[in-house]
């Protein structure tokens, strides 16, 4: 019994290193088009951004224009889709 819970653990540690999720998180779905060069300007950011800095960024403009704000929720939608393209542009790329 002890072997099956030992293989159990180790599967699910190899889909985790495989994937970079856990089995019960939800996939987010892939932004579709904005290119990168797009996001980078909305996000205000360079082309060798690391992922901190897109969060970062992404953090300071939404506390911008967030609609409670006096923003738009299509800015905030914008801002979310530009960090998710640079995020996995990133991820491609690294």
């Amino acid at each position: 019994m002890s072997k099956l819970v030992i293989i159990a653990l180790v599967a699910l540690l190899v889909w985790r290193m495989v994937t970079g999720r856990w089995p019960w998180q939800p996939r987010r779905p892939q932004p579709q088009g904005m290119s990168v060069a797009e996001a980078q300007a909305i996000l205000g950011v360079d082309e060798d951004a690391g992922r901190l800095e897109i969060f970062a960024a992404h953090r300071r403009l939404v506390a911008r224009i967030h609609p409670d704000r006096g923003g738009s929720a299509g800015d905030t939608q914008a801002a979310n889709a530009a960090r998710d393209t640079l995020l996995a542009h990133w991820k491609a790329t690294h």
